[in-house]
């Protein structure tokens, strides 16, 4: 299958973006109503363009669209690359990405290619092609030195993926979650707007794992969450999306404390509370539109300079959800009852107790781990499981009468300890029992390239 992919111009982009931003007028009431903390999120003019761009991501460019278009200005849109086809002809997800990122390769370096050139034709170019053209016209009101030079740099010309489907789904989930959140946020003392953070750091996803580590729609990184959730081998409250609310919640709320308004303090949730203080003292102003504009901190790279028009963006997109998407199939909020585990018991026990099964319990305990829902390992004691509204009475009854056998006062090993011999690899280890090296690079927290040495401990997984 070629890589040929099929292409809008950049002036049909530009006319698309704009079009995007007037939504079809919606019957249904706005999501989120207007209350107190509008002003206290204020949407700089400054910051339109970057909005405007992340509703046209959330909103109309899908899965299999690639927006080519500058970093620094996002109004500049080059080109949308269109892979549909792809799917339709039958190519495999492997063989889709692999031509989808050789197009994108492709078209950055032809864009790159294009900017240099007109940096060398000079101010007032006479024979231009039509994609020249195109593009000069993205910079007819810009009056920076060098202007095309600069946008040539290859940080300067990106991609993105449009995140339609994803988002989409996302309100949906989210419809199941935000009534417990709300009332959590506003325990917290924090704007309800805020509750909708989880659509920019994951789209509502409530499996989402990234490379680095975050979990859940929150998406907090082990070392932030062990301050505010439990994570171990039995439960990780990141993947929890209301027990991570809490968490998040006093998160944002001691940040605003510390650097006085909520724009900083959601910038800060992505890139850190000591990173956006020094970009208000270098800047000198805590202005977020003087923030995203004029700071240039190593660290302060696309996705932090863009986090706060993000979340402006997904809350105009979700106030006229309607509009852009048509009927959707939002899912009722939780019904449920919760219960505290006295002992250490398996799951499908407890599902026996509830009345319901495991996929259940497990769907409705998000924070449960793989372990737990395969009965490697127990609830622990003291848990606080829900359980479908209306079961707790069954579930009291039932489990006053289990046999004692079924309850245990710890938790099983879902491991053994191996003392590193001299020679030995973990190859060898791994073919001594029956496991894989990836099994005991995951269960160790060991990187590829790490190296064991003779009387290191490893904890094997069994099973």
């Amino acid at each position: 299958m070629s890589a040929r992919a099929y292409r809008i111009t950049a002036g049909l982009v530009i006319t698309l973006v704009i079009a995007a931003a007037t939504p079809a007028p919606s019957t249904e009431p706005p999501a989120t109503e207007p209350n107190h903390s509008q002003t206290a999120l204020p949407a700089p003019a400054q910051l339109r363009p970057q909005v405007e761009f992340w509703k046209s991501i959330f909103a109309t460019y899908g899965k299999h669209q690639v927006v080519v278009h500058d970093a620094l200005y996002l109004d500049r849109v080059y080109t949308v690359l269109d892979f549909g086809p792809l799917a339709q002809a039958g190519a495999s997800d492997a063989e889709s990405e692999l031509l989808r990122r050789r197009g994108a390769e492709n078209e950055i370096a032809k864009v790159r290619a294009i900017l240099t050139r007109l940096h060398q034709l000079g101010p007032n170019p006479q024979e231009l092609s039509t994609e020249e053209r195109k593009i000069w016209a993205l910079f007819r009101q810009v009056k920076e030195r060098d202007r095309f030079l600069k946008a040539a740099a290859p940080e300067r010309v990106r991609t993105q993926t449009g995140l339609r489907e994803r988002f989409a789904r996302g309100l949906e989930v989210g419809a199941r979650y935000w009534p417990e959140i709300e009332r959590i946020f506003r325990e917290e003392g924090v704007p309800r707007e805020l509750t909708r953070l989880p659509l920019v750091e994951s789209c509502f996803d409530v499996r989402a794992y990234s490379k680095a580590g975050a979990a859940g729609v929150w998406q907090f990184m082990p070392t932030t969450g062990r301050r505010f959730m439990r994570i171990d081998d039995a439960v990780d409250e990141r993947r929890d999306p209301v027990i991570a609310a809490r968490a998040a919640a006093r998160y944002l709320r001691a940040d605003f404390e510390a650097l006085g308004s909520w724009p900083l303090a959601i910038t800060a949730y992505n890139h850190g509370r000591a990173g956006i203080a020094r970009a208000v003292r270098t800047v000198n102003s805590p202005d977020i539109a003087d923030v995203v504009r004029k700071y240039h901190g190593p660290a302060f790279k696309f996705a932090s300079r863009n986090f706060y028009a993000e979340f402006l963006a997904a809350l105009e997109v979700e106030r006229n959800a309607a509009g852009y998407f048509g009927d959707l199939n939002y899912e009722p909020p939780l019904a449920v009852a919760s219960v505290r585990v006295p002992d250490y018991v398996k799951l499908h026990t407890l599902a026996g107790c509830a009345g319901g099964s495991v996929a259940t319990l497990a769907d409705l305990n998000p924070a449960l781990s793989r372990e737990v829902v395969e009965g490697k390992l127990s609830v622990p004691r003291g848990y606080m499981l829900r359980i479908p509204a209306g079961s707790q009475a069954r579930f009291e009854q039932q489990y006053a009468a289990l046999p004692p056998q079924l309850k245990s006062a710890g938790q099983a090993k879902t491991y053994v300890v191996h003392r590193v011999q001299r020679g030995q690899t973990l190859l060898a280890i791994a073919r001594q029992y029956g496991t894989t090296v990836a099994a005991i690079q995951k269960r160790n927290k060991l990187g590829r390239s790490a190296v064991i040495r003779a009387g290191q401990a490893l904890q094997i997984p069994r099973g």
